[in-house]
């Protein structure tokens, strides 16, 4: 059985932050967490990184949490906490997050304050519990990973924040812009077990997240009671599909979406799944696809594998106070024995 790891209150917590040493946006997130520690009387290293260097800073802070029983904590949005379970998962270290981004998924569903000081404050006495995680290929998400019209959207979108400021409205206006002249469709060839089909779409969205693919209007066939998501509800995720449509329908599919009734349009597609193997059409001498996870985009050979982790992310959380959900954190953790998936 994986045994959740342990917290040592006198090892120094391993912050790996997201910004350029010395610059104001630097000083504001050490003021924060300096006050946070001192109020505890804990210690913490901060490990300030420019996004390049980001991979590198947070398997050098994972590494260093696992030898020294202590957490490696991402205090930026969600592409910064992506990078950091990454290294967190692979080393199998405890992980905290202080949440600075625009929409902060993955911390919003699993109760973390949006507020970055309060967050700061509450995870120095949380407790790592096991949360489920996917990936594609060897990419662990914690959030989304997309192929199609979803990449195109969040390229998009970084170049309106960059003109307009980051801000939800200015989020909802750039994807608005690139439903509207959406026009490339994708081909795939979709392997589920023993179920294999060929499609034509705008996009694959796959959400591993609760709070996201509500809003959307997309539930998850299985909820919760209730309370943030502590650990895999059912050990699947959900694919969503978009089919090509004209202009008129896609602005009736932005109206669905603005009112989180997604999942009602009838050019929209979704299922849930634990494993399927996803094989694009490529452009003749392309020789990978465009994938989004966690609002990043790179480029990524086919065939795309989708699955659900059996290895839990240990997220720093306020223990349950019920036994009916300490029953699942078990049951969590238990899943943590199976084998991993394969796919191709």
């Amino acid at each position: 059985m994986a045994v959740c790891p342990e917290i040592d209150p006198a090892s120094p917590l391993q912050f790996v932050i997201n910004a350029a040493a010395g610059s104001s946006d630097a000083d504001a997130k050490r003021e924060i967490i300096e006050t946070a520690l001192r109020a505890a009387g804990r210690r913490g290293d901060m490990l300030f990184s420019r996004p390049a260097a980001l991979t590198f800073a947070s398997q050098h802070a994972a590494n260093r949490a696992i030898a020294t029983r202590t957490a490696v904590v991402a205090v930026d949005g969600d592409g910064t906490l992506n990078t950091v379970a990454q290294a967190a998962h692979a080393v199998g270290c405890a992980m905290g997050v202080v949440p600075q981004g625009t929409f902060n998924y993955f911390a919003r569903t699993h109760g973390v304050p949006a507020d970055p000081a309060e967050a700061a404050r509450l995870l120095l006495g949380w407790t790592p519990l096991p949360v489920q995680v996917a990936a594609v290929n060897d990419r662990v998400f914690l959030v989304n990973a997309s192929l199609g019209l979803y990449p195109d959207l969040l390229e998009d979108r970084e170049v309106h924040k960059a003109r307009f400021g980051r801000s939800r409205w200015v989020a909802f206006w750039a994807a608005g812009a690139t439903l509207l002249r959406a026009q490339r469709h994708l081909r795939m060839h979709i392997e589920q077990g023993a179920t294999v089909r060929d499609v034509r779409a705008l996009t694959l969205f796959v959400g591993n997240n609760r709070l996201q693919l509500e809003q959307l209007g997309v539930q998850p066939q299985i909820q919760p009671e209730s309370g943030p998501v502590r650990a895999p509800e059912d050990g699947s995720i959900t694919a969503v599909m978009l089919r090509p449509i004209g202009t008129l329908s896609m602005i009736r599919l932005m109206l669905h979406g603005a009112m989180g009734t997604l999942g009602e349009a009838q050019s929209v597609e979704r299922f849930e799944f634990e494993h399927m193997v996803v094989r694009p059409t490529l452009v003749h001498g392309r020789r990978g696809v465009k994938v989004a996870f966690d609002g990043e985009v790179t480029r990524m050979r086919a065939p795309l594998d989708f699955r659900v982790l059996a290895k839990p992310l240990y997220l720093l959380m306020p223990r349950p106070d019920n036994a009916a959900t300490d029953a699942v954190i078990d049951a969590a953790i238990d899943t943590a024995t199976l084998p991993q998936r394969t796919g191709g």
